[in-house]
């Protein structure tokens, strides 16, 4: 039996709430023994590495990653996305169902999964497609999707205008006790739009929908799940006023999460600058008193998952006219040096930050990883949050370099990933 033990770490689980000195015995690809404190029992044969204080937590869980694979390869591979993640410290990845053909029936969801299965990197998982061919009209195999490993279904960016069919899908998940995840945007009014309404876009002639669309269309959502009962993720929340629409929907007792994308919390609409385009996100850039909501809905929990909504663009289709580059950016690697500025700039909790990345999507999609246990998977991240990054997109793994943190200084530097006990990345 190979054992390896991480010894003299600082353990930082979310889950436990446990922030201090500690020690982890790994075998067989999982946590056998966790170790509080500074004594360390090591078993007799095993590999010992020390972290010499360093932060030990787990792996990071990616619930919203694009990838070109299948039908846009030059975009991004599942191996590239999966290299990606592994030098980010993300251990597992959920793939957004919009490929081409879409993850929409029990074959494509057991390829996504077998192919990632087969690179041997990270954890690679897909979501399956609310909707055949994700039409917003005809409902997919939801059940047969999800015996066939699929975590929660969405139609992703896409909105599932017509309310009947996304209450007949909402329904049926009920059966399966599926989670549906919706990207709220009300699409009248965010149709052939780039950018928030207010005196930014005008100023630059940009075309732009309201904030309140956002509010308008979780109101339909929300509706909906209280009339099914559905298990519901509020995918990208990205305003204050939909802010107030979740924390209503969770007094009554609904069955809503929602998540945040990174670049929701670190950029706001005055970053788009002189029209650059790595800066064309969907939903688009909000105010500065938007983000800074976000940044408090994270801190007091209403937030349940921090994503980097990784959406790989080659340079020809953002290297454009604002309006005509395509949305998205990539965000595996930068993640979690990203997410500790909510750390090192707004003084969140180090478990705070951590929590929305590991426990929080374990608990929403029922993993059993995202926590520091025994029994749990060895997924895991070591990093040093106060060493200085300075992103340079030309060295990111991913295929695509379309990065709004490309020349920014951040602090926390990914040294080792670790998925079932096997380094993926070492950098120390």
């Amino acid at each position: 039996m190979s054992v390896l033990a991480l010894v003299n770490a600082r353990l930082l689980d979310p889950a436990s709430d446990y922030d201090g000195p500690g020690s982890l015995l790994i075998a067989h690809g999982r946590i056998v023994e966790v170790i509080r404190g500074t004594a360390a029992a090591v078993a007799p044969g095993a590999e010992v590495i020390d972290v010499h204080g360093l932060c030990l937590a787990p792996g990071l869980i990616d619930i919203r990653v694009k990838t070109g694979e299948p039908g846009a390869e030059p975009k991004e591979t599942l191996k590239s996305a999966s290299l990606s993640a592994a030098a980010g410290g993300v251990t597992t990845i959920v793939i957004q169902p919009d490929t081409d053909p879409a993850v929409d029936d029990p074959a494509m969801v057991d390829f996504i999964q077998r192919r990632g299965a087969a690179l041997n990197l990270v954890n690679v998982r897909a979501a399956g497609a609310a909707t055949r061919a994700l039409d917003g009209m005809r409902m997919a195999e939801i059940g047969l999707m999800a015996e066939a490993g699929a975590l929660y279904f969405t139609d992703g960016d896409r909105v599932i205008a017509n309310s009947r069919t996304l209450q007949r899908v909402m329904s049926y998940a009920v059966a399966f006790n599926a989670l549906i995840a919706c990207h709220p945007s009300e699409p009248w009014l965010s149709e052939g739009t780039v950018a928030t309404s207010g005196e930014l876009a005008t100023r630059l002639g940009l075309s732009g929908s309201p904030a309140i669309g956002e509010r308008i269309q979780l109101e339909r959502d929300l509706a909906l799940v209280e009339q099914t009962g559905v298990r519901f993720l509020v995918d990208q929340i990205s305003t204050e006023g939909a802010l107030d629409s979740l924390a209503r929907a969770r007094a009554k007792g609904l069955e809503v999460a929602a998540s945040v994308s990174i670049n929701h919390l670190c950029f706001n609409e005055i970053d788009i600058g002189d029209y650059r385009t790595f800066y064309r996100l969907d939903p688009p850039l909000r105010a500065e008193s938007d983000r800074l909501a976000l940044i408090e809905a994270v801190r007091d929990g209403l937030i349940d998952v921090i994503t980097s909504a990784h959406a790989p663009a080659p340079a020809e289709d953002k290297r454009r006219p604002f309006a005509e580059a395509a949305p998205g950016a990539v965000g595996l690697e930068t993640l979690l040096a990203a997410a500790l500025s909510l750390h090192h700039e707004y003084g969140l909790d180090l478990l705070d930050v951590l929590r929305p990345l590991t426990q929080g999507p374990a608990t929403l999609l029922d993993l059993d990883s995202g926590v520091l246990g025994v029994d749990a998977p060895a997924d895991l991240v070591l990093f040093d949050p106060g060493a200085p990054v300075v992103i340079d997109a030309a060295t990111l793994k991913s295929k695509s370099r379309n990065s709004p943190f490309d020349g920014r200084r951040l602090q926390g530097r990914v040294l080792l990933t670790l998925v079932g006990g096997r380094i993926v990345h070492d950098a120390r």
